[in-house]
């Protein structure tokens, strides 16, 4: 059975000094990280406690696990895995908004009441937003088909994340979400299927789904739908790592019309990084995929490629990532570990800006080089800079509904990324400070009432002010 690394072992010990002291030796001699030490029971004989541990690799558990029964004065009671019990029953569940204690209630909720506002819908469908759950609702769809980092699950293995998602949409955005996880993968099939159940939502969040089908179902889907339609593995992404770069410029005395900068990823997030990036005024962007710098002296047959190949790298440079990295001020990884060593940081320019943002295991580790640039950020929640989309999407999409956006265009998304770089004020920036916590409060409402007020300006949205009722942002 697949397991984490992260456990809770009961363990029953003999009411001895020392007893404790061997089993955190023992732990960490088997790589493992103690947490927390809870106290279970307790006697003139024996302590129940149970111990928080996370192991650095799966296969050192059962190891572990022996190595505990092997002390004399130790009885391991039972072991759990923390992140299957965490998800046991699942992470989501829907609640009534009203109540239902006698007849007249249900009378109003449903038949016959229910009745004059299906009458109403039919005739005024935008009275939608107002009366029913579409106001408030977004669909999580996916097919499975690039969950993570971990390939193609399929459509099951893809439900734990669009569950997790929702968690996050409803805890900082209060929007409710819902996940659609498809079993179907051909890219008509996905839009056909989005287009049926699209009446019901006021906006489509696609996740996890594999390049370069994701391009052509959300430019279809924003093509044949009312709603907004985000690809939140593009966008998202995009929008946190623009905030954070337009706060690491100011950092290090820099600013985006003069940069040179080098990415390395030319999948769904590169693509829209990149694109947003150019809308925010770089000139001098190089996108690197495994073959090297996409150039307009060599056009790729894949459309997105052939897109990046003609809008950017103004001077045709061809080479490798570590060829056409040197001078560079500006490093965005969105790619794979490891590609990058100290030595290729050390040919950038001075004091360069390093993005490794590929997950779990960055493009280069930061140890190897906090002593030259001049800012790190990565995709990690155990490093300064965490560049997490859970800073984009809620916010997004509590402004996209709030307006009744009819989409989410480029305008909006460079308004996120300037709002939520804005609540990093000039006076709190730093190497290590670029781009606020997702538990900061004020960045679902600030990126919204952005959103809000771009779509207003662009002509997107359907409602001009004021609010829904219940609307909170």
């Amino acid at each position: 059975m697949v397991t984490s690394l992260n456990l809770t072992v009961r363990l029953k010990l003999s009411n001895r000094p020392g007893t404790l002291a061997k089993v955190v030796n023992i732990i960490a001699q088997e790589g493992g990280s103690l947490g927390a030490i809870d106290l279970v029971t307790a006697s003139l004989d024996y302590i129940t406690r149970d111990l928080m541990i996370h192991l650095r690799e799966r296969g050192h558990i059962e190891q572990l696990i022996q190595a505990l029964q092997n002390i004399p004065e130790v009885q391991v009671i039972h072991v759990v895995d923390r992140v299957f019990t965490r998800h046991l029953g699942g992470k989501i569940e829907m609640a009534p908004k009203r109540p239902i204690e006698n007849w007249e209630d249900l009378s109003l909720v449903y038949t016959p009441g229910v009745a004059v506002i299906c009458e109403a819908l039919s005739q005024e469908p935008d009275l939608a937003y107002k009366l029913t759950m579409k106001g408030n609702t977004v669909a999580i769809v996916t097919d499975g088909s690039a969950v993570l980092g971990l390939g193609n699950l399929g459509p099951t293995g893809a439900l734990p994340v669009m569950e997790g998602k929702a968690v996050l949409f409803k805890q900082f955005g209060n929007v409710d979400a819902i996940p659609i996880c498809l079993d179907v993968h051909d890219s008509q099939h996905i839009i056909d299927t989005v287009m049926a159940l699209a009446p019901a939502f006021g906006g489509i969040n696609l996740e996890d789904i594999a390049a370069p089908k994701c391009f052509e179902i959300e430019e279809k889907l924003r093509g044949l739908l009312d709603i907004p339609v985000f690809h939140d593995d593009q966008h998202g992404t995009a929008i946190v790592t623009v905030a954070g770069l337009i706060n690491a410029l100011k950092v290090v005395g820099k600013d985006l019309g003069s940069i040179k900068l080098v990415m390395s990823g030319a999948g769904a997030a590169g693509v829209a990084i990149a694109k947003i990036l150019l809308q925010a005024g770089v000139r001098n962007l190089i996108i690197c995929d495994r073959k090297g710098a996409i150039s307009p002296r060599d056009l790729p047959k894949e459309p997105s490629k052939a897109w990046l190949a003609q809008h950017t790298n103004p001077e045709g440079v061809q080479g490798s990532l570590k060829e056409v990295i040197v001078g560079a001020d500006v490093f965005v990884g969105v790619s794979a570990p490891g590609l990058l060593n100290r030595q290729d940081i050390m040919k950038m320019s001075k004091q360069p800006i390093v993005f490794a943002l590929a997950n779990p295991d960055p493009e280069i580790q930061p140890e190897d080089i906090y002593d030259i640039a001049g800012v790190i950020a990565t995709g990690r929640s155990d490093y300064a800079n965490q560049i997490n989309n859970a800073l984009a999407f809620p916010g997004v999409f509590r402004g996209a509904l709030n307006c009744h956006a009819r989409t989410i265009n480029d305008e909006m998304c460079l308004a996120a990324a300037y709002a939520l770089a804005g609540i990093i004020k000039e006076q709190e920036l730093s190497a290590e400070n670029i781009i606020p916590s997702v538990f900061n409060k004020k960045v679902a409402p600030v990126v919204a009432k952005a959103v809000a007020k771009e779509a207003r300006r662009t002509g997107v949205a359907r409602k001009v002010a004021g609010g829904v009722p219940g609307e909170v942002l």
